[in-house]
């Protein structure tokens, strides 16, 4: 894989590109000399402040492109730049911010030290460690709990606690990797509203990953569409309502027309 983003070499990338991806591959090497193509000739680009979600069936390999993207794995084929650079430094300048499907929590931890634990990495001093994690909880909401243990919260603030942990070292990208699947409809719904509030208050670049196509359409400013064996990219597809997203817009004809314009874009399925 060529990863060097020369000066020469930023010709496809303006200024607003956060994230570009360039035929970008994925092959596992399996046991028995078998290899698997997870990915193949997936390009695409992520504008600094947009919403983007990742949707596809399980196999298509969404997560192994979130991470990619987060030099959390290196793909075989293609290159990718982060501003411009190797997603290499972005990451060790901590320019990324993960929240996974589980919480991850520490359960002998209260709230305040699970939010608190990128930064005693960090060892940054305890003032502005103490600033930074008032903020993130109030943030998601959550000051008043900062002191509960993980057992003592329901599934959504468990959740909560996880995106205040990513924020906390105040990320410039957040990757999302289907952080609400395991909640109910309620729940899930909420935690919706909840971090378009937060997205919108830090402008941060989010880069969502759901096998939901309601919530991509919710959620998003684009959806990157892919379909499986191996993972492609089927379709880019900007979503055009209106901001805020209101939970009435769920129930409006050009939701639906949305919807059913990703189901029909899927490929191979």
């Amino acid at each position: 894989m060529n990863n060097g983003a020369t000066n020469s070499q930023l010709w496809e990338l303006d200024e607003a590109v956060e994230i570009y991806c360039k035929d970008i591959g994925m092959t596992y090497h399996a046991e028995g000399g078998r290899d698997v193509r997870a990915l193949t000739g997936i390009t695409i680009k992520i504008r600094k402040g947009e919403f983007v979600s990742l949707l596809g069936p399980s196999g298509c390999g969404k997560t192994t492109l979130l991470r990619i993207i987060g030099d959390l794995a290196m793909p075989t084929e293609g290159s990718i730049y982060t501003n411009g650079g190797l997603p290499q430094n972005a990451r060790l300048k901590k320019k990324y911010g993960m929240v996974f499907q589980n919480a991850v929590l520490y359960e002998w931890r209260t709230v305040w030290k699970n939010v608190r634990l990128p930064l005693e990495i960090l060892r940054l001093p305890k003032a502005e460690a103490s600033e930074r994690i008032n903020r993130a909880l109030e943030l998601v909401g959550l000051t008043e709990f900062k002191n509960h243990y993980p057992h003592e919260l329901s599934g959504g603030m468990q959740q909560r606690v996880s995106i205040a942990r990513a924020f906390v070292i105040n990320p410039e990208i957040l990757l999302m990797d289907e952080p609400f699947s395991a909640l109910d409809e309620f729940t899930r719904e909420k935690l919706h509203e909840d971090l378009l509030r937060i997205w919108r208050q830090t402008n941060k670049t989010v880069v969502f990953v759901t096998h939901n196509i309601a919530e991509s359409v919710f959620l998003s400013d684009k959806v990157f569409v892919l379909s499986p064996h191996p993972g492609r990219l089927s379709a880019e597809i900007g979503i055009d309502l209106p901001r805020p997203r209101l939970p009435e817009m769920r129930n409006s004809p050009h939701f639906n027309e949305l919807i059913v314009k990703i189901r029909n874009s899927f490929e191979g399925i």
